[in-house]
């Protein structure tokens, strides 16, 4: 029996963990089995134990978007089937890759049609930035970032705005008209990854079957290979400790505020910034930014009073990475000394993504 192979794009900060975590519930209160696969730079991120401390059976393909490690990734969808059994596979890709029809949906359409049935590709949209972009305004982002992001939403067989929850009526519905507009023909869904409106719409779409995953894009590998590149990455690992125990959570955030504010007054957009920490007894909490002017938010509490914990800091921010690199391990250990707390940085990388080079690319839809 083939698998349903689901992947959710969208840029940095757009909501793509959340979306997959609420997904993965829902088919799983149907009674399907399910696996997940993460995409970034480097190996132990962020998303990655995210998912795996909410339970779920999770392989990450680093290195490189899916495009560049297509092999990967269908090993790692083989390593799942053996263990699990799933009947879905969710994918989440590189915020800041574009192109993955040509390169993702359709090698697996015609390479692997007897083992996997692609569903529709949803992109969601991310509004912080996305209205900056769409409308012409100043995004932080030089044409070139700002390209992946449009490149994205071109290729998708919906859009899905998400984050309604924090959007006032007449801003949605403002933006909803933009998005409309600069995307004719392109089904749109409006969603909130956090409180799950929107999603019965969602799963619907994403259980069709059809002409989907059909759009080709004419893309500039030099334009998007220099935006990507704009986007420094770091991540980091981090081991706490504290004799007395420490507030795990008002950690987090004072961990992401602080470097929002040093970053904006730097000049790095943020695109995107995620810190999780996780308690040896198992409890865990997540604190993220999305650009440089949304407020820095606990997106999941852990209610921690910890003694010893693990701390990843996984970043996008248009900076230099070696600044970004140095920044991080200065805040972490500022912020730990206030509260008392011992850091041992066990390791920290940081770069800027190398040119994609995908293992296919289809110049046609089959």
């Amino acid at each position: 029996m083939s698998v349903r192979f689901v992947m959710v794009g969208g840029f940095l900060g757009a909501g793509k963990t959340t979306t997959l975590a609420r997904l993965a519930r829902l088919y799983q209160a149907r009674g399907h089995r399910v696996g997940v696969v993460t995409n970034d730079q480097a190996h132990d991120l962020v998303d990655t134990n995210n998912l795996r401390a909410q339970g779920f059976a999770v392989k990450e393909v680093p290195g490189a978007c899916f495009c560049c490690r297509f092999d990967d990734l269908v090993d790692r969808v083989g390593s799942l089937e053996e263990s699990e059994r799933p009947d879905v596979i969710l994918a989440e890709p590189v915020g800041s890759c574009t192109d993955l029809v040509a390169t993702v949906v359709q090698p697996l359409k015609d390479l692997y049609a007897g083992r996997f049935v692609v569903a529709p590709y949803a992109v969601l949209f991310k509004p912080s930035h996305g209205l900056k972009i769409l409308a012409g305004g100043k995004s932080g982002f030089s044409p070139k970032a700002a390209y992946i992001f449009t490149k994205q939403l071109e290729e998708a067989d919906a859009i899905v705005i998400n984050r309604i929850d924090e959007i006032a009526p007449a801003d949605l519905e403002t933006l909803t008209k933009l998005v409309a507009a600069k995307f004719p023909g392109t089904p749109l869904l409006k969603v909130s990854a956090t409180t799950g409106q929107g999603f019965e719409a969602l799963v619907e779409l994403l259980d069709q079957d059809g002409g989907f995953g059909r759009k080709i894009l004419d893309i500039d590998y030099d334009t998007y290979a220099a935006g990507e590149a704009e986007l420094g990455w770091l991540n980091a690992s981090v081991k706490l400790s504290s004799a007395a125990g420490f507030d795990l959570d008002a950690l987090l955030l004072a961990v992401v505020g602080e470097l929002q504010g040093v970053l904006n007054r730097l000049g790095g957009e943020v695109a995107h910034l995620k810190v999780i920490g996780q308690e040896d007894g198992g409890a865990f909490g997540v604190a993220n930014v999305v650009s440089g002017d949304t407020p820095a938010k606990l997106s999941l509490a852990s209610g921690s009073t910890a003694k010893d914990a693990d701390l990843i800091v996984n970043a996008r921010v248009a900076i230099d990475p070696d600044v970004l690199d140095g920044e991080v391990k200065r805040i972490v250990s500022a912020e730990c000394a206030t509260l008392g707390v011992t850091p041992t940085f066990r390791q920290s990388q940081s770069l800027r993504p190398g040119r994609p080079v995908p293992t296919h690319r289809y110049a046609t839809a089959k």
